[in-house]
């Protein structure tokens, strides 16, 4: 577990690359990119940014490059506006995230879709009674059983 500090350092350096990707870095071949995690060691050395890039393969492979080209400037940046005495190493890492819980969105999607296919099959028949429930006796139906008895 990491301490309160360092989970609030990590905090500040995602805000602060987010903003510099969004405002000063005009690489053309940096896409829509998110900065989804930023985790942080725990002596503030190393820093492992985790980034999503909207579109496909090709729009990820020139994100990367340009967040490699650009990492220098982002770094002194953060050191910077951290005001720290060390600067954190920036590793910059794709989230395959997002791509898994898709992935698992559509097996989900593919069961239920089994699932109804299965309960239209199945047809709306009872197995036994329409209502399998033990109902309440009535007071004639008692006095009709006594009457049996009697004789």
């Amino acid at each position: 577990m990491s301490s309160p500090r360092v989970r609030k350092i990590a905090d500040r350096i995602q805000v602060i690359v987010a903003e510099m990707l969004e405002r000063r870095i005009k690489d053309p071949r940096l896409g829509f990119v998110t900065i989804t995690d930023v985790r942080l060691t725990g002596d503030g050395q190393q820093a492992s940014l985790f980034y999503t890039v909207l579109g496909g393969e090709e729009e990820m492979k020139s994100t990367a490059a340009a967040l490699e080209s650009a990492k220098g400037i982002l770094r002194s940046e953060v050191a910077k506006q951290l005001g720290t005495r060390t600067a954190p190493t920036l590793t910059f890492i794709h989230d395959a995230l997002p791509d898994e819980a898709r992935a698992l969105d559509e097996v989900l999607a593919r069961a239920k879709a089994q699932d109804e296919a299965v309960a239209a099959s199945r047809g709306t028949a009872y197995a036994g009674e329409e209502d399998p429930y033990k109902k309440p006796r009535d007071a004639d139906d008692d006095e009709a059983d006594g009457d049996d008895e009697d004789r």
